[in-house]
């Protein structure tokens, strides 16, 4: 789904990695939602992943400048 063309017959061209990095057992991601400029963050970890918006001080959601 995220950066992946293709898996499962299914188009994954929503989600673009903004960046990465990775720290012992989890890995951290900014995802950029292509449709509407969205940014998330995205850990995944040994127990599972947590996906939430960005969101800026008055509490709007952080949207990609490009």
């Amino acid at each position: 789904m995220f950066g992946r063309k293709k898996e499962r017959g299914i188009p994954n061209d929503r989600f673009e990695e903004v960046s990465y990095d990775q720290h012992e057992f989890q890995t951290h991601h900014v995802m950029k939602d292509t449709e509407t400029g969205v940014l998330y963050y995205m850990i995944n970890g040994n127990r599972g992943i947590a996906l939430t918006p960005l969101i800026d001080e008055h509490g709007k959601p952080l949207m990609d400048k490009n």
